[in-house]
């Protein structure tokens, strides 16, 4: 194991050899860490944290926290993330809360840049990039795939869609439907598909084809969301009806 004299790694804290550990970082003693795990310098990770494999943790990040809600106590709460993901310098993620869950969880294959920070109980699944400042508090839902710009508050409770992209300091105060592209310029809006993004990731132009249909449907056709919902049931392939189903399902609204 690579450790600086600085580090400061508490007793039952379990650190593999295969791991690096720069100056000033502190492990706490609950905290398990999964191999070839890199902390560049002055990391935190507190709690009772556990992490997979090959992550790499840059300066001033604060992981496994107390959480920011004033009704935390020190209940034993957890915070778990998975494999490859990179976290840039002063990311910040709260564990979890009694009420909530008791559990904030990361994903894998996520990037994190300077200063996101993941609220208590939020749920961030996998290949999601989370750009600078952006800030999801408490019991934010974040599926697989999905891109939150710089300086983009989401609201506690929300959800954001996989495949979802938005835009560069939208507030998120609704759900944001998957697949879409969705900003700020004077109000929240969707502008249709992600089309770039999904294209990157695979989706055939036959696919686009349907995914937009279906959002000419949801956003452009002159019928409810209701009414809209319906139609996109009918049309051939997955997607349709993940976008149906996350409509239906949608506590706080979804923005259109």
């Amino acid at each position: 194991m690579s450790v600086h004299p600085s580090a400061v790694i508490a007793a039952g804290a379990v650190v593999p050899d295969s791991c690096t550990v720069g100056p000033f970082c502190t492990i706490g003693a609950d905290v398990v860490l999964g191999e070839d795990c890199v902390l560049v310098s002055h990391v935190v990770l507190d709690g009772r944290t556990r992490i997979g494999a090959r992550n790499t943790f840059y300066a001033f990040c604060a992981i496994g926290v107390a959480p920011q809600d004033l009704k935390y106590k020190g209940e034993p709460t957890a915070t778990e993330i998975g494999d490859d993901n990179t976290i840039r310098e002063c990311v910040t993620i709260s564990r979890g809360t009694e009420k909530g869950g008791g559990v904030t969880r990361l994903g894998s294959n996520n990037l994190l840049m300077a200063y996101v920070h993941i609220g208590h109980d939020s749920q961030v699944g996998s290949h999601c990039i989370l750009a600078n400042c952006a800030t999801l508090a408490g019991h934010v839902v974040i599926e697989d795939y999905a891109s939150v710009g710089a300086f983009c508050p989401v609201h506690q409770f929300c959800t954001v869609g996989q495949y979802a992209f938005i835009g560069g300091g939208t507030i998120v105060t609704q759900d944001v439907l998957p697949f879409s592209l969705t900003s700020a310029r004077r109000e929240n809006k969707a502008f249709g598909i992600n089309k770039v993004g999904l294209a990157r990731r695979g989706f055939t132009p036959e696919r686009l084809q349907r995914l937009q249909k279906a959002f000419r449907l949801l956003l452009a056709a002159k019928m409810n969301t209701s009414q809209a919902v319906e139609k996109i049931r009918q049309l051939e392939g997955a997607d349709a009806a993940i976008l149906a189903n996350f409509i239906e399902r949608s506590q706080r609204g979804i923005i259109k």
